[in-house]
């Protein structure tokens, strides 16, 4: 019996390439690695690939992971973490970190841009503020210089901290207070063509006020939705708003010319007591939804013909993330490559086996299969 079973199961998983991946579709993901516990990223660009996931975001440039990536033809977006901003003023030290980070591994690893900080703006911080464009031009001039320009762009990811209002979506507006570091941002990415990143986490409003935010609003379910109205556009989930408001607020700026992409958003599995709506449930339900709306193209009530551009947050849960509990469970997988909960059967590729694994892992893998294709039906027949 066992043996049959076990025939059965490697033929599932030799079949498994007659599924298509729900990231074939273009959704990126994020690789954040804040955790003693991980896959080593040679087995996690294996992982991606067998899940059809062509762009993944970093917050690094470690060696192990560029080299990782190398002839997978995933685009990479790599970080230069907040710690690198003042030193990164020099236009020298630029030049020497993307001839470090950068130019050693771009023939064979496809690193399409590099991600100046991370939600700089918006904190407490005025000075790293007032370091952060400079950063970035000068990392500008230095791909200029040494001519990767072409292949690699700038840009900076924002929390929506930045934002004053964010409904209704048409009035939406920057804080005051980041205008003067923003309306520059701004007109460096429409010089350079280069878009401009938003985290944005509807979860952190339901957590905010859970009597009055509808569950249901922020999780892409079924809901009778608000309306704007200024522009009498009807908004079925707060994304989609949240992402019309930035536009709203760059426009006030004076810019039609620069692209809104969401470099993180996500919904955690587990949270504390106190963190409302923090489970799998929830998680599977909004990561499930999102795909499927990015699988049909959609765009925003104000955008509608625009597709939306999104990188989910994260591939892993992170043990060693500072703050709540669900700080450490927006992943989609266990440290050990298992799915925290199931992203949909019709287009899933399943992970390729190592076949030197231990009957545990075969088991591992059997129950991925069962969540993935729904039954025991399929290994019986």
């Amino acid at each position: 019996m066992a043996a049959v079973f076990f025939h059965k199961l490697l033929l599932l998983l030799t079949l498994s390439d007659l599924f298509i991946g729900i990231f074939s579709i273009g959704v990126g993901v994020n690789y954040g690695r804040i955790a003693n516990n991980l896959l080593p990223p040679s087995q996690v660009s294996k992982l991606l690939k067998s899940l059809n996931i062509n762009r993944v975001k970093v917050y690094d440039a470690d060696p192990t992971v560029l080299q990782a990536f190398a002839g997978t033809d995933i685009e990479l977006i790599i970080g230069l973490g907040n710690e690198y901003l003042q030193r990164m003023r020099d236009p020298q030290q630029a030049q020497t970190w993307i001839q470090q980070n950068v130019q050693p591994y771009i023939s064979q690893t496809k690193i399409t841009c590099i991600n100046v900080g991370n939600e700089v703006l918006g904190g407490t911080d005025s000075q790293l503020a007032s370091y952060l464009l400079p950063a970035m031009k000068t990392m500008q001039e230095a791909l200029v210089s040494l001519g990767l320009n072409k292949q690699v762009y700038i840009t900076t990811a924002h929390s929506l901290q930045i934002l004053a209002t964010s409904f209704p979506p048409s009035q939406g507006a920057f804080r005051e207070d980041m205008v003067q570091f923003i309306k520059p941002i701004l007109d460096f990415h429409a010089q350079v063509d280069s878009p401009f990143f938003i985290n944005a986490y509807p979860y952190f409003a339901y957590k905010g006020d859970p009597n009055n935010v509808k569950l249901e609003y922020v999780l892409f379910e079924p809901n009778e939705g608000l309306v704007d109205p200024s522009t009498n556009l009807k908004y079925d989930n707060m994304l989609y708003a949240q992402i019309d408001a930035v536009y709203a607020a760059i426009k006030a700026l004076g810019h039609t010319d620069v692209e809104v992409k969401i470099s993180e958003t996500g919904w955690p599995s587990k949270g504390d007591e106190n963190e409302a709506g923090a489970t799998v449930q929830n998680a599977g339900i909004y990561n499930r939804n999102l795909m499927q709306r990015m699988q049909q193209g959609e765009g925003t009530p104000a955008r509608p013909s625009q597709p939306i551009d999104i990188y989910i947050f994260a591939l892993f849960n992170e043990n060693e993330k500072n703050g709540p509990t669900s700080e450490r469970n927006f992943g989609l997988y266990y440290p050990d490559g298992t799915l925290v909960y199931n992203l949909g059967v019709k287009s899933y590729v399943l992970p390729r086996i190592d076949y030197s694994s231990s009957y545990k892992n075969v088991f591992s893998i059997f129950n991925l299969l069962i969540l993935l294709l729904g039954s025991y039906s399929l290994l019986k027949r």
